[in-house]
């Protein structure tokens, strides 16, 4: 009968975490919906000898079903000879948030990767990494700050402002 009694109790308690679990997660908002963001990105990589390239990046996707963020496509451009030279790698990208603490959430993108190649460049082979993101829900500005992607690269920084594609905005939620 003590051992049916602590079958009971552990089995409320892995109900009960479980539970707690459930109620933390967070999701992006709303489903099914698509999204572009602009902005900025300041990278680093043998191509540039490490040193900080800035680029204009703009990034389209989607929120999927389940609230996860798909990134698909990936556009840079700039003044930096080198900011035309990345071909974009392993998209979908998929952005997930992980916490939130209004208003900020924190969350990764899997997968970011890229390449550079070409005459008389030292070729750079970046990622596929995953990367921490923090998202305001406030100013709707996705942020990242010294993220190593493989292949001796860096993200120095990103921020982009997303904007959906419907009136209501992205954010996350719990």
């Amino acid at each position: 009968m003590k051992s049916l009694k602590t079958l009971v109790s552990l089995s409320a308690l892995v109900v009960c975490m479980g539970a707690a679990s459930m109620a933390s997660a967070v999701s992006l908002s709303p489903l099914n919906t698509n999204f572009t963001a602009a902005g900025t990105i300041v990278v680093k990589s043998p191509s540039s000898f490490q040193l900080p390239i800035t680029c204009n990046v703009t990034f389209t996707g989607n929120v999927d079903n389940v609230g996860l963020g798909k990134i698909t496509g990936v556009a840079v451009s700039g003044s930096s000879s080198l900011c035309g030279l990345p071909q974009i790698t392993g998209t979908p990208w998929t952005l997930t948030a992980t916490t939130l603490t209004a208003p900020t959430a924190v969350g990764t993108v899997d997968n970011v990767g890229y390449t550079i190649s070409g005459s008389g460049l030292i070729p750079s082979n970046c990622g596929p990494s995953t990367i921490a993101v923090a998202y305001n829900n406030t100013t709707k500005v996705l942020t990242a700050t010294n993220q190593s992607l493989a292949g001796s690269c860096t993200v120095q920084s990103l921020s982009v402002t997303v904007v959906s594609a419907t009136s209501t905005p992205i954010t996350v939620v719990p």
